[in-house]
């Protein structure tokens, strides 16, 4: 057995045992899940909710947006709080008040000396830590003062959703639009829900000291602290990463040679690829990434800018019409659909490529696709409007308007569809890239590399399929994060591996059999971290401590591959200039050369700081979260989208000049851009944030009294000069690509092209 061999077999054996423990943890997500109550009663047998309220105003909350508005558990958006760290803190405070006037005579318990407020303190822990549920029953029990409390905090809730003037000011901090749910007794219902989501992290689970999503969110008032496991986990995660960047130096240091070819190409073998009638339809792909990255951009900006004026843009009440839970949706979701089609049209690009094979109606086949993609954009996002504006109903949301769920946002109509679309998509890149499979050859292994990635990234979105209406929460997050981290963040990344490998092994800049085993070994070494450390987004989502301790340890190892990248920065750099006529290639190398970058920044050094679970109990749902996001998901997946596109663009037009001038300043526009946009402003509002959590609990952390204040403001408005950069590359990208198309200038000979020093 060769070595090659020995990398199918490991990453087989890996993949299998990897997806049993997965599943596994699901299966104890599903049992240990917090409770859903039949009823909620207080001591004087008072109905406060049932259960249809608390489902019925779930789904009052997904269909204004959901994790768009705020936050539930600590997933979500950040202007508005998370809701159930409010509700928490409040009813705790409402508690508290009601023992002070009751008992003491003052308005407030804060009013009370120090040893007073810590006894009152220690009395609210121990009326609300124990669990008051009654599994034969189905019935939570509430201390009647506690239920006065929670009628208290709803009167809140009911107003703040509505227009009531009173809470007018609070609305426009949290950038929620008048009458965010008009029906009144949905607003009732949606207290319902939130109430549910903080009974939840505060209730000891049973036989156990810490709730049921372990204690989150830190709040001393409830007794909420960071449990002895997070200190644990925390630690073993640190050494594992350690280890793991040990193991792999050793390995490189061992194993890692010369794998540039011995003798190289004298012109460019890409350019003798004879471009299909399917693979020049995929250009039309190219456009829409394009179109779909400018208007990213253009919400992008305006839901910045809801941060500092609420309701409005510059005195004009964009609410009304265009609320932020609407445009932050479209914004998250246009990343991962402008990323995703640039991958898309690469692989379609690429199959015929790589066989030389055109199959019957192929052609036909990438139109088709195309159109759908559009019907799907466009569908959802209307569904998504009707939603948020409350003019769909209820009964459709689910289907055809706003699940609200961060990322997976498009109703399951929109989801079936895209599936369908997906394995469309599947068959063609597929039947393309079969010849190249069955005829074999060196290049067999990466091209079966990269047909099992397609398999994957049409097959693995069906995770987001699995879960339905009322499916429990615990069970949404697992299987969403098996979208957003497995879907997204895993198989794609294989795809692209592949594709990059087969490109300078096609190029014949790099030897077959070299790249064959790097591209293996790359493989092996991120699915090794990459599939548990799926986990590491579930710490606080009611899931078991087993949850903690296998996410922690995998999602340390997520990072070791990245410790290295700067190899594969360098490796690309030294191709780049291996032959006169790779300067052709320049800036698509470039944006890998970013991605490199990017990874040891956003997804390494970024990733890292939140991964570890004592650090996430604090930092979930703060800006370090979209420090993370953002150089991670552009970074490295939007730069790799625009580096496989310029690839096949250069492959389409090989006779077009390319505006070098233009690339350059598009590449250090956005790449300046976005590093602004981290250093000046998620960076430091997220430490500002993290501080105000240690100091005084997670919910002053999202609070309007802390968001509000002068310095978050001027940290918003910083980004206005890096944004306006990043925006401006963008449209100086759009304009090369016009420019291929429109008014081309004809390139001068291959073998003319100088090399640049």
């Amino acid at each position: 057995m060769n070595s090659t061999q020995k990398l199918w077999v490991g990453l087989a054996a890996l993949l299998i045992a990897s997806f049993a423990v997965l599943l596994w943890v699901g299966s104890e997500v599903h049992r240990q899940a917090p409770p859903m109550p039949e009823q909620v009663v207080s001591e004087d047998g008072t109905v406060i909710y049932t259960r249809q309220d608390i489902e019925t105003g779930r789904q009052v909350w997904q269909s204004i947006g959901g994790q768009q508005l705020g936050s539930i558990w600590g997933h979500g958006g950040y202007v508005a709080p998370d809701w159930g760290a409010d509700w928490l803190h409040r009813e705790a405070e409402a508690i508290l008040d009601l023992w002070a006037q009751r008992e003491a005579g003052v308005a407030s318990y804060k009013d009370l000396d120090a040893p007073t407020q810590a006894a009152y303190a220690q009395r609210v822990q121990m009326l609300m830590r124990p669990n008051g549920y009654d599994a034969e029953t189905g019935t939570i029990r509430i201390d009647n003062d506690r239920a006065t409390a929670m009628r208290m905090v709803a009167e809140h809730y009911q107003s703040l959703f509505s227009r009531d003037p009173a809470t007018a000011e609070l609305r426009e901090a949290y950038a929620m639009r008048n009458d965010t749910v008009p029906d009144a007794e949905h607003r009732r219902m949606l207290t319902g829900f939130y109430w549910w989501a903080a009974w939840s992290s505060v209730t000891e689970r049973p036989g156990s000291d810490i709730s049921y999503t372990a204690n989150w969110p830190a709040d001393k008032l409830v007794g909420n602290t960071p449990p002895p496991s997070a200190f644990l986990w925390t630690v073993f995660s640190v050494l594992f990463l350690i280890a793991g960047i040990a193991l792999l130096g050793w390995h490189y240091a061992v194993n890692h040679g010369d794998e540039m070819a011995p003798v190289l190409p004298k012109s460019d073998p890409l350019a003798s690829i004879k471009v299909t009638p399917s693979m020049r339809a995929t250009a039309k792909y190219f456009w829409v990434v394009i179109a779909l990255f400018l208007v990213q951009i253009l919400l992008g900006a305006i839901t910045a800018h809801y941060q500092v004026e609420g309701q409005e843009a510059y005195g004009f009440a964009l609410a009304d019409v265009l609320p932020y839970s609407l445009t932050r949706t479209w914004h998250t979701q246009l990343a991962v659909l402008w990323i995703a089609t640039a991958w898309l049209g690469m692989g379609l690009y690429i199959g015929p490529a790589i066989s030389g094979h055109e199959p019957k109606f192929q052609r036909l086949g990438v139109n088709v696709l195309w159109a759908c993609l559009l019907i799907i954009v466009v569908g959802s996002f209307t569904g998504q409007w009707f939603a948020v504006m409350q003019k769909l109903g209820l009964q459709h949301n689910f289907w055809f308007g706003h699940q609200g769920w961060e990322y997976v946002d498009l109703g399951r109509f929109w989801q079936w569809f895209l599936f369908i679309g997906l394995g469309l998509w599947l068959l063609l890149v597929g039947r393309a890239l079969w010849p190249a499979i069955r005829h074999g050859g060196e290049s067999r292994s990466i091209v079966s590399l990269l047909f099992l990635s397609t398999v994957a990234i049409g097959v693995f979105y069906a995770a987001g399929l699995m879960w339905g209406e009322h499916t429990h929460l615990s069970m949404v997050e697992y299987w969403r994060w098996w979208v957003v981290h497995l879907w997204v963040e895993g198989f794609f990344e294989v795809f692209a591996v592949a594709v990059i490998a087969f490109l300078f092994t096609r190029l014949g800049l790099l030897q077959v059999r070299t790249a064959t085993v790097a591209v293996l070994f790359a493989t092996v070494i991120f699915m090794a971290g990459g599939v548990l450390g799926t986990l590491h987004h579930l710490y606080f989502t009611g899931t078991p401590t087993a949850v903690i301790a296998i996410g922690a340890s995998f999602s340390a190892l997520e990072v070791v591959p990245l410790a290295y990248v700067g190899f594969e920065a360098y490796q690309s750099y030294k191709l780049g200039k291996a032959t006169p006529w790779m300067q052709r290639y320049r800036w698509p190398i470039m944006f890998f050369i970013a991605v490199a970058f990017w990874n040891i920044v956003g997804a390494g050094l970024f990733g890292f700081l939140i991964n570890p679970p004592l650090a996430l109990y604090y930092m979930q749902g703060l800006n370090l979260t979209p420090t993370h996001g953002h150089t991670a998901l552009f970074g490295v997946y939007g730069m790799l989208g625009i580096g496989l596109m310029l690839f096949c663009l250069r492959g389409m037009k090989p006779q077009v000049q390319w505006n070098e001038k233009l690339l350059k300043f598009s590449f250090w526009s956005l790449n300046i851009g976005l590093a602004g946009m981290a250093l000046f402003t998620l960076l430091p509002l997220g430490i500002l944030q993290l501080t105000a959590a240690l100091k005084h609990g997670y919910w002053y952390a999202r609070s309007a009294e802390f968001m509000q204040q002068p310095i978050v403001d001027l940290l918003v408005w910083m980004r206005v000069p890096s944004d306006t950069l990043f925006s401006v590359g963008a449209v100086a990208l759009a304009w090369f690509v016009f420019r291929l198309w429109v008014a081309p200038r004809k390139e001068p000979a291959i073998d003319a092209v100088p090399v640049r020093s």
